[in-house]
């Protein structure tokens, strides 16, 4: 989903911005955009990998139905951390706020609080999950032994769901601090752990999904260890836990995480529509779209980089008034967009064998990634100009139109074109009818931002509206275990990049 311009650092930038020079309203456009996104895809490349890595250790236990499982599964975590999505989102807003208000107490208590709102939102939503398992599978396609896998790794995995919720939390926390670098190296010291654990548990110990489940536990382990500690010790920004404090900032606090849930789980809702649909056709379907959903924001994550790095390049230019390099800016990042997936899609085609040969894909399961690897990458073209004109509408003062074209294609974007490809192609028919949502909603979002840009430029004058946390769409992906605001967070690389503009 469209990127946003991370809310969650919004107050601490606006004391640091003063300090530091407009260099994106100067200079080629191009050249900001090749560097912000060059340095920003080397961390996702760095997330993205571990989600792979876990999948192809799967695959090569030769089973289709343990990666079929997993991808089930996949797709009921994806939701659970979604939900964790909008209290992180709460924690960057409010704490970065008070902490740029100098209320370090306040910044303090209200840490503590929103931590443990997280915490018991996370035990809710995990315990119903917990009890519920074989209907929620049953629901979204599983069935027989590949529903009797993915439960096994749900029960391991699932009761760890509060556990990552507080380290996302704290880890918006760091962000909120001005310490991102903090943030991402603690999610990627949880990456590391899961890629060593993985074959040890799997292989070593024979364990298979559940291996790879107790592996995922350990990585989250790891996450809140070190997302939590220096917010507390470098930072001094938990407090001791209060009833009284919780109480008294629970309102702002569900003001703001109880709209961003509600933003948020549309993409694992889109996501699970797809896995119903393609379910119907076999376990060997599910488990190609399972490695499907892993090889995407890999091969993409110049694209994912691209949607947060344009940011700070338009919202420079827009507080100029430089349209016309906002203008040159949107022409440039679609032009990579295009180049970019054109090549990965190039290169996909032709290295489409090993990738089926490596993941021990047969039948089905190939069938539907060489199909992927053929026709549908190149709809990507198509998700990276919707992902620009998101981060475009959060930095041109219409987050709400972000939100909205967000909500619009999980939904209107995906259900109708899913039917009818299913209806006519079978199970490549839901694949096919995905991108052509895709297709359909990045054209729309081109559309409505060129009339957008078009109003301001008649327009006598600028002005942004203010930023509303609890709108915030946040663009994650199927089957990542990671932070998804980390990822927009990582992809703006927005604390090296001032720094290397203001040394240049």
């Amino acid at each position: 989903m469209g990127a946003s311009f991370f809310v969650e650092q919004k107050w601490e930038l606006r004391l640091n911005v003063e300090n530091q020079s407009a260099k994106f309203v100067e200079g080629s456009t191009m050249r900001h955009i090749l560097v912000m996104s060059g340095a920003g895809s080397v961390g996702l490349m760095a997330l993205f990998v571990v989600d792979l890595l876990d999948m192809l250790f799967i695959s090569m236990l030769g089973q289709v139905e343990l990666a079929a499982a997993v991808g089930f599964a996949g797709t009921l975590v994806f939701f659970s951390t979604s939900i964790s999505i909008g209290t992180s989102i709460a924690m960057g807003a409010l704490v970065s706020k008070a902490i740029g208000a100098k209320q370090r107490d306040h910044a303090r208590r209200l840490s503590s609080s929103i931590m443990l709102t997280a915490f018991t939102i996370s035990c809710v939503v995990s315990t119903l999950m917990f009890v519920f398992i074989p209907e929620l599978l049953a629901a979204i396609g599983a069935k027989g032994y590949v529903a009797e896998r993915a439960q096994a790794y749900l029960q391991i995995l699932l009761p760890s769901g509060p556990l990552i919720a507080i380290a996302m939390s704290a880890g918006a926390g760091l962000r909120a601090a001005g310490d991102a670098k903090r943030s991402m190296w603690a999610t990627l010291a949880g990456g590391i752990i899961n890629a060593v654990l993985d074959p040890i548990f799997i292989f070593g110990f024979g364990w298979n999904v559940e291996g790879a489940a107790v592996a995922t536990v350990f990585a989250r382990f790891t996450v809140f260890f070190f997302s939590l500690y220096p917010l507390i010790r470098d930072h001094d920004l938990v407090a001791l836990p209060s009833l009284s404090a919780w109480k008294n900032s629970l309102k702002a606090i569900l003001t703001i995480s109880i709209p961003a849930i509600i933003t948020n789980i549309a993409t694992p809702i889109g996501n699970a529509i797809v896995t119903t649909s393609i379910a119907k056709y076999g376990e060997d379907f599910v488990a190609g779209y399972a490695v499907i959903g892993r090889l995407i924001p890999v091969c993409f994550a110049v694209i994912f980089a691209l949607s947060g790095a344009v940011g700070p390049i338009i919202g420079q230019n827009f507080g100029a008034e430089r349209l016309d390099r906002v203008r040159d800016t949107l022409t440039n990042s679609l032009i990579v967009t295009t180049a970019y997936t054109s090549v990965v899609c190039i290169l996909l085609y032709f290295v489409q064998s090993l990738v089926i040969t490596g993941f021990s894909l047969q039948g089905d399961a190939a069938i539907i990634v060489s199909a992927f690897c053929t026709y549908v990458a190149f709809s990507f073209v198509f998700n990276g100009a919707q992902f620009v004109a998101n981060t475009s509408f959060n930095n041109l003062g219409k987050p709400l139109y972000s939100t909205a074209l967000n909500l619009g294609k999980a939904t209107l974007g995906t259900l109708p074109f899913v039917y009818l490809g299913s209806i006519w192609f079978g199970a490549l028919g839901v694949l096919y009818g995905q991108a052509i949502g895709s297709v359909v909603f990045g054209i729309l979002a081109l559309i409505v931002l060129h009339k957008h840009i078009s109003d301001l430029t008649q327009g006598d004058r600028f002005e942004l509206e203010e930023e509303d946390p609890s709108i915030t769409s946040i663009n994650s992906q199927p089957f990542c275990t990671h932070d998804a605001v980390l990822i927009d967070e990582v992809a703006s690389q927005k604390e090296s990049l001032l720094t290397e503009e203001k040394n240049s």
